[in-house]
């Protein structure tokens, strides 16, 4: 089953295109340690999920672009034909000249009504593309105004529009520090929209993928570019294909709906992270040597202590919420293949408390802005009632006290 991918402001298309360049490099890189008909079976389901026809051998990615300002889609456009490898399609991108100001509002109230047509006419065409979907992955940051208001109401008019198709958001947490002085504001609306139209939130915290670059990857001058190769590393060890059983000799075929059944079992909890080992310098790979004991071990050790075995481990009913069973709330997904040149490397994907803190902190320094009506005026002036301020907050106190009290 396919996945139509929206790539959504700078953040959006800049993450989305490594990750396509991650799957399509890892799909057709050398591989000695599988069969010739593994390889080509791994390759086959890679294709079918995330790349539609080729044109003049070259495959094209199942992907919509959308951003307010020409200059990064442009410019992911060119990255994608230049690698000769893979591209987008030529008619899949949609930009224009004035962007959102860093405004949550403008992006949701003003860009979304305004283009909403012309946005999901390019998705339906890449849809119809698809011998059967199996839904949407979006891409999105949720501090600037393009990516996350945009985002939000696009998520919202593909909850009305493809109601049976399964909708995940990838978004990416902005640093603690600071980037944009309205980004408190930006996230709370974008989360709340979000948790009523969006079946899972696939989050990654810009912090924490910081410090792998730094401390794991051994970056000194570390870039977005750098950041945004990490993500895809970890996104596309998620997404590419995967046994869902012991011995199973065909592929899932239906990833996201897989990873919903699996790791979304109520609706008040949609909010899931990613771990990912080993992660090391392509020139540290030939020096390595890793357990798979080893790895488990060290992916349970960074589930209990929410860092950034065997897997017997893993089905401790202590590591779990009291209503789910541990043979229910955990399960396994292997594949004989490496993975980017990685002989051996894990995943793990959880539904857990990872975000509560985070999550308080953001409420409460938007609370604390809203309080003294800073910058709120910005917002109104576009349609957002400090109503609608409101319920955000409630909603998202709701969602805080629910996975504390798992």
């Amino acid at each position: 089953m396919s996945i139509v991918t929206v790539q959504l402001g700078q953040c959006g298309n800049q993450i989305g295109f490594e990750v396509f360049d991650a799957l399509f490099s890892d799909s057709h890189c050398s591989q000695g340690f599988c069969s010739k008909k593994e390889n080509e079976a791994y390759q086959a389901s890679c294709k079918e999920r995330f790349f539609s026809e080729e044109e003049n051998g070259v495959p094209i990615a199942r992907a919509v672009l959308v951003d307010m300002e020409p200059k990064v889609i442009n410019q992911t456009l060119s990255k994608a034909a230049q690698s000769g490898r893979w591209k987008y399609g030529q008619h899949s991108c949609f930009c224009q000249k004035q962007g959102s100001g860093n405004n949550w509002a403008y992006g949701y109230s003003v860009h979304g009504p305004r283009h909403q047509e012309s946005i999901m006419n390019l998705i339906q065409k890449e849809v119809e593309k698809c011998d059967s979907l199996s839904g949407f992955f979006i891409i999105m940051s949720m501090a600037g105004g393009t990516g996350s208001g945009l985002g939000a109401f696009i998520t919202q008019n593909l909850q009305d529009e493809f109601s049976n198709s399964l909708r995940m958001n990838q978004i990416i947490w902005p640093y603690g520090t600071g980037e944009v002085i309205v980004q408190n504001y930006n996230s709370i609306l974008t989360l709340s929209h979000l948790y009523r139209s969006s079946d899972a939130l696939l989050v990654h915290e810009n912090d924490a993928v910081h410090k792998i670059c730094a401390k794991l990857m051994n970056i000194k001058q570390i870039s977005f570019s750098d950041i945004n190769q990490v993500l895809a590393h970890q996104l596309g060890s998620v997404f590419q294909p995967t046994y869902s059983a012991e011995g199973s000799s065909h592929y899932r075929r239906n990833p996201l709906g897989d990873l919903m059944e699996n790791l979304v079992p109520h609706p008040e909890f949609k909010m899931l992270g990613i771990r990912n080992i080993p992660q090391m310098p392509e020139n540290s790979l030939a020096y390595s040597a890793f357990t798979w004991a080893g790895l488990l071990k060290h992916l349970r050790q960074m589930l209990i202590s929410n860092a950034k075995m065997e897997e017997e481990g893993f089905k401790e009913p202590a590591l779990y919420t009291s209503w789910l069973k541990p043979v229910d709330a955990f399960s396994v997904w292997r594949t004989q293949r490496a993975f980017r040149r990685y002989e051996k490397s894990a995943a793990l994907v959880s539904n857990s408390q990872f975000l509560v803190k985070p999550l308080d902190t953001i409420v409460g320094r938007a609370w604390n802005m809203f309080a003294s009506k800073a910058y709120i005026h910005q917002y109104t002036k576009f349609g957002v009632e400090e109503e609608d301020f409101l319920d955000s907050f409630t909603l998202l106190e709701q969602i805080v006290a629910s996975y504390c009290h798992l």
